[in-house]
């Protein structure tokens, strides 16, 4: 009875230690699979924003015929988009910039004065540049994506995105 008793303690044993390895093995898999979850979430996130960030800026821009009226400029130091207009008499500027890790807008009559901090925020995005590729066309970067915009008295074309 000695030995079929010890039998039965060798199969538990072993029963035990292959559901060990089991639930260690599923504990694993999951572990990875909400890591991977994260990182896909995370990256969807950051492109969302970015996509948003530029279709804010080509919402703003598409009204603007006039290629004198869009301009990239420095705006207190950092790169930014200029729209000018004139409404009522009195020339206005609307200024799109990127400042602490946030897309900003400030509209305000063309002659007054303003700091980065003054600017209504946008949307949270880690990066943007404004650059003027040639006459009347910019180039607007963000992270992977970019945005060409032309006013269409430019270049005879309407403005548009430009995914590389």
């Amino acid at each position: 009875m000695n030995r079929a008793l010890r039998g039965r303690s060798i199969d538990t044993v072993f029963v035990l230690i292959v559901f060990s390895i089991f639930a260690f093995s599923v504990l694993m898999v999951l572990m990875l699979g909400a890591g991977v979850y994260r990182n896909v979430n995370d990256m969807s996130r950051e492109g969302q924003q970015e996509n948003t960030a530029l279709s804010y800026i080509w919402s703003k821009t598409k009204n603007f015929d006039n290629a004198d009226s869009i301009k990239v400029g420095d705006f207190n130091g950092v790169s930014a988009l200029f729209i000018d207009e004139r409404l009522g008499g009195t020339d206005f500027r609307t200024v799109i910039y990127h400042h602490d890790g946030w897309l900003l807008e400030l509209f305000s009559e063309m002659t007054l004065e303003f700091s980065l901090e003054d600017g209504r925020r946008i949307i949270s995005i880690d990066e943007m540049n404004f650059e003027s590729i040639s006459d009347g066309l910019i180039r607007v970067t963000t992270g992977n994506r970019s945005l060409l915009l032309s006013p269409r008295s430019s270049l005879n074309e309407t403005s548009g995105l430009a995914y590389p």
